[in-house]
């Protein structure tokens, strides 16, 4: 079965006026990109150390300029001292197509 652009991925669920981006983090790598999906989470991995909250910052950042919204429109709504996160996203339609697995920052 073949999933159209319209329906979301399994890791990304609608909550009120927000998207809910499921994802596994893995902080400390060689370039910050996405890694695919690992269980029912977007894997991403992150340049940025796991200390001081500088992966949670560049998760952030990242997926801001990857979404094309400003950083006030995410929130991370869980996980913040865990590889599982969840992160809210405000003002992008279907934020599953605009993050691409060749996406850089």
């Amino acid at each position: 079965m073949v999933r159209s652009e319209q329906e979301p991925p399994v890791w990304v669920r609608r909550d009120g006026d927000a998207w809910l981006l499921d994802l596994h983090v893995q902080p400390g790598a060689r370039i910050t990109a996405v890694a695919g999906v690992h269980g029912d989470r977007l894997k991403l991995k992150l340049s940025a150390p796991p200390v001081d909250n500088k992966a949670n910052m560049q998760l952030l950042a990242w997926l801001a300029a990857s979404l094309g919204v400003p950083r006030s429109a995410l929130r991370l709504v869980r996980g913040e001292t865990s590889r599982q996160k969840t992160v809210a996203v405000c003002g992008v339609a279907a934020p599953w197509s605009r993050i691409q697995q060749d996406s850089k920052p």
